[in-house]
């Protein structure tokens, strides 16, 4: 009995899988931040554009091979679970596995056999920086990833599926650990010991993306092999119908397709960025090339990291809510799909907004702390930081548009904003530089006007064909912004006795907590006041919050 206590695993609910999931991605994307202040120091500005280039190119293909298959093994094993299509679901699992090998290997071998080329396209002519064969280098070297990250995802998906949360969480964890602790000794000892190039100290860090996923999918493979009755437990008897591998695999492609979609089009944003930027900021703003891949830098790598937290947010909420409103439609209850969906850009948004406004105001020091001192990465960040809100925003409508199984909205909204990125992009550039304004905001006002947009058609359509109302959405964000601003002018007088700039990092890192600190306690004492936080997460919530204080005295 105590065995099964310590491998045992329990279902989670939408609120409590949604934290869990969260946790679990937010803990990989601060792993994911934390390393990059070494990595930074050993590789610098240089190798950093060319650790870009080779995650740009890898997650359009991981779009293409596992990032849209495990969300819809999640939905289907959801919905057989709960029609007690125990069979199906076991099927769809095994096609889900094959599906993903079958794919991982085409995009390996597409991806070796086209490095050169794709590395072409990248630079261009372009002399004074990474080079054709350096591009080449870490692209075949990443692609081994796409080996093992498939299968891995899908492994994902049937936990989540059945709501699992924490082992998931925990392998992203695990997965996580072992990519960076590769990344930053990996790197080290090729610059530092044994005095290597930094394409291959860039080459050995890309490499912690496979050995990451194959610890991860060993730990999962362990885990489901000790809770095989937990996933064949049958929660009620039914007569199943008579469902063919081939209707399953009709569904699988159906249901990931625009999982797909979401994410080819994102990794396009940044492919449209790697084509683009370089060449026009040289051509259009007068900008070097060394100088212009710094800006490149910053935007796919350096700068992204802090975006990749706010994004993190909404991918812990997704992953928890697919399942859930999976479930509410095979029963029917658009009731609670219209509450659920007002709940989880509740509790985005609460979270969310806050956090990008604090790291606005703080970037100066913050990328003091992780990168030093920098030309152009305070600006770059003030202003990014946002982009991360809006795809948080983007990523959450349109994975519930696709759930409620509306994918020419789905398509239509990915294509306009893709569309308006790449027409804005060169031409913002220019127009930012003719104002006398940085040149790079252009970049980043067309990406943010791309998820934009997208969001809109998504929040549009929702209200007019399923008529979800946003009032109780409207009501939550309203007192966010409220509790938002009024940490931001604590910030403002703060600033009059603690100024935000340091030429030290220690100086900078206790600039930064000081202002976490008296941010969280304003934030959250409003939020409290408010019931901001009772409406946003539920008061079974802030009863078990208030039942833990109490247990604790």
């Amino acid at each position: 009995m105590k065995k099964e206590k310590k491998i045992g695993m329990k279902k989670s609910g939408f609120v409590k899988g949604a934290f869990i999931a969260t946790l679990g991605i937010v803990l990989t994307k601060i792993l994911g931040i934390i390393y990059v202040i070494p990595f930074h120091a050993v590789i610098g500005d240089q190798g950093g554009a060319l650790y870009g280039y080779a995650y740009t190119i890898y997650l359009l293909f991981m779009s293409l091979t596992s990032l849209g298959i495990p969300l819809a093994i999640s939905k289907i094993v959801s919905e057989y679970q709960t029609l007690g299509y125990y069979s199906a679901k076991k099927r769809a699992f095994i096609l889900g596995k094959r599906i993903a090998l079958f794919l991982g290997f085409l995009c390996f071998f597409l991806l070796l056999l086209f490095a050169p080329w794709i590395s072409k396209a990248v630079l261009g002519d372009l002399t004074g920086g990474n080079t054709i064969a350096d591009v080449t280098f870490v692209i075949r070297i990443i692609s081994t990833a796409i080996l093992v990250v498939p299968v891995l995802s899908i492994y994902r998906g049937y936990f989540e599926g059945h709501r699992f949360m924490e082992a998931p969480s925990f392998s992203q964890v695990l997965e996580q650990f072992v990519r960076v602790f590769i990344i930053i000794f990996g790197s080290f000892m090729a610059i530092k010991v044994f005095h290597l190039s930094i394409t291959s100290a860039v080459g050995i860090a890309v490499f912690g993306a496979t050995a990451g996923a194959i610890f991860s999918y060993l730990y999962l493979v362990y885990k489901m092999s000790k809770n095989k009755k937990k996933f064949n437990e049958k929660i009620r008897p039914v007569n199943e119908p008579i469902i063919t591998n081939k209707q399953i695999f009709k569904k699988i492609i159906i249901y990931a397709l625009p999982f797909v979609m979401i994410d080819i089009c994102k990794s396009f944003y940044g492919f449209i960025d790697m084509v683009t930027v370089v060449q026009g900021l040289v051509d259009k703003a007068r900008f070097s090339v060394s100088d212009a891949e710094v800006i490149m830098s910053m935007l796919s790598t350096w700068g992204a990291k802090f975006n990749m937290i706010l994004y993190a947010v909404s991918t812990g909420i997704v992953v928890s809510l697919i399942p859930t409103l999976a479930q509410s439609v095979v029963k029917k209850d658009y009731l609670d799909v219209g509450s659920k969906i007002n709940q989880a850009l509740s509790i985005l948004t609460f979270l969310t907004f806050p956090m990008a406004l604090g790291i606005s105001f703080l970037a100066k020091p913050i990328w003091m702390v992780f990168y030093g001192t920098s030309k152009y990465g305070a600006n770059v960040l003030s202003y990014f930081i946002f982009v991360g809100f809006i795809i948080g925003l983007f990523t959450a409508t349109v994975s519930i548009v696709q759930a409620l199984k509306d994918y020419k909205t789905v398509l239509f909204s990915l294509v306009v904003g893709l569309i308006l990125k790449l027409l804005l992009n060169n031409n913002l550039i220019y127009a930012f530089y003719q104002m006398g304004m940085p040149a790079y905001y252009g970049i980043i006002t067309a990406t943010f006007l791309g998820y934009f947009v997208s969001f809109i058609i998504c929040i549009i359509q929702l209200k007019v064909k399923y008529h979800i109302n946003y009032e109780a959405f409207i009501k939550n964000f309203m007192d966010t912004f409220c509790g938002s601003i009024l940490m931001f002018f604590s910030f403002l007088l703060l600033q009059f006795i603690v100024p935000v700039s340091s030429s030290t990092r220690l100086g900078s890192l206790l600039i930064i907590i000081l202002y976490v600190v008296v941010g969280i306690v304003i934030y959250f004492v409003y939020a409290f006041k408010s019931k901001l936080f009772s409406h946003v997460f539920g008061n079974n919530v802030l009863q078990k919050f208030r039942f833990i204080k109490k247990e604790k005295k």
